[in-house]
């Protein structure tokens, strides 16, 4: 386990604004760039190359956790690659950060099915409902919290999915109020919010792709009751 003051001092750098900074012109070449480009701070695996960003369909990044062993990412990736339309995602992050892309980045994945939550309950629904789906969303999993699914993601989980996250807003042009949590859109476990601690950090970056500036302190989406 990486030491609390390390964990810290590595997401204070992540977020800060000379850490991939919005409007930065190379991170943002690099980040559409086709074929396998390997972002400062990240370790991609490619199971298939990237293409011309434009011709995804995503508009969204929807957060997901899964009830996987600890090191079972890879197979599960390599699962995805192999059957890409089985119940899957896109993007699968071990516990140790390792990224595993595992299919082309223009492919409709099985995640996001549902958009049924109406509650209002961490977000204004209104503008999820039935709206935010596998069609226009592209989703990550991050691996790991088996048996016990209260166990949040690891520090390098945390410390990736910063990175990863500004990585695909700039490649397909999403703001920070279209990242969202698995929990925020869909009813899953009443156990435990499936990805909110992922999508609040990755919101609270502020990340504006192709801008010079973050969003205010107070544009910073809060859940209800936090």
């Amino acid at each position: 386990m990486i030491p609390t003051r390390i964990v810290l001092a590595f997401l204070a750098f992540a977020v800060s604004p000379g850490a991939h900074a919005q409007g930065d012109p190379d991170f943002a070449k690099l980040a559409r760039s086709a074929g396998q480009p390997q972002i400062p701070g990240l370790r991609i695996v490619y199971l298939t190359p990237l293409g011309d960003p434009a011709q995804a369909p995503w508009k969204n990044i929807i957060l997901h956790q899964t009830e996987g062993a600890p090191g079972g990412a890879k197979s599960l990736a390599e699962g995805q690659a192999k059957n890409p339309s089985r119940r899957g995602v896109t993007i699968w992050v071990e516990t140790d950060g390792t990224v595993y892309w595992s299919t082309p980045e223009t492919f409709v994945t099985t995640h996001g099915d549902g958009a049924n939550r109406n509650d209002n309950k961490y977000i204004d629904n209104s503008k999820t409902y039935r709206q935010v789906i596998r069609t226009n969303s592209i989703g990550i999993e991050f691996n790991g919290n088996a048996p016990d699914v209260r166990v949040p993601p690891t520090p390098e989980q945390f410390a990736v999915s910063l990175i990863l996250v500004r990585f695909l807003q700039e490649r397909y042009g999403v703001p920070p109020e279209r990242i969202y949590a698995h929990n925020w859109i869909d009813y899953k476990d009443a156990r435990y919010c499936e990805g909110c601690e992922l999508a609040l950090r990755a919101r609270a970056q502020g990340y504006r792709p192709g801008q010079g500036e973050p969003i205010p302190a107070s544009g910073v989406m809060t859940p209800a009751g936090r």
